[in-house]
């Protein structure tokens, strides 16, 4: 392996399934810090993030991986660099049942990629399971001439979220590895 220790972040949008994404995978209590929403014009659930959230899972190879949780809402980008300081990569989840879905993309893509390129993206809250609903973002990304893994997540499903998390470490794994062959090592 490439660190003694990971740390992964998690961005997107309110309600878009962070704190949940974070609680299935992580081996020990999750430490959260979430409070009542007082911006339900944003998003009607009861409570949100305002600060950090964080979990960890261990790898079957002793490693352990560091699981932060960001606040979704724009007002709280301040601790967004904090989180991202160091970090592996950065997952970000869309819900995708907002109708202003790709603008959210556009947002938290311009703002996570400022701490680095190691992205994977995840669509949530799909109800309809049809294989061409991620072709939307497919598409947008295309235009845009972007290149991130992108999934349909259930964030509450262990499985979704441990692919996202293993995509992040073979994307440092393939390009340290790269890396070291092309500067002759």
């Amino acid at each position: 392996m490439i660190f003694q220790q990971y740390k992964i972040a998690f961005g997107g949008t309110m309600g878009a399934g962070k704190s949940a994404a974070i609680k299935v995978l992580s081996d020990i209590d999750v430490v959260s810090t979430e409070a009542r929403n007082t911006d339900v014009e944003s998003h009607t659930k009861y409570l949100t993030t305002v600060g950090i959230d964080y979990g960890e899972i261990c790898l079957e190879d002793g490693i352990k991986i560091g699981l932060y949780g960001t606040p979704g809402q724009d007002r709280f980008n301040f601790m967004w660099s904090i989180v991202c300081k160091g970090a592996l990569g950065t997952v970000i989840l869309i819900d995708h049942s907002r109708t202003e879905r790709l603008q959210d993309l556009e947002f938290y893509l311009d703002a996570f990629r400022a701490y680095g390129n190691n992205i994977v993206i995840g669509i949530t809250h799909l109800d309809e399971k049809d294989d061409q609903v991620l072709k939307i973002y497919r598409d947008w990304m295309l235009i845009r001439d972007l290149h991130f893994p992108l999934y349909a997540v259930d964030a509450r499903n262990r499985d979704d979220v441990l692919l996202m998390i293993e995509t992040l470490i073979a994307s440092v794994e393939i390009n340290t590895q790269f890396g070291q062959k092309s500067a002759g090592v």
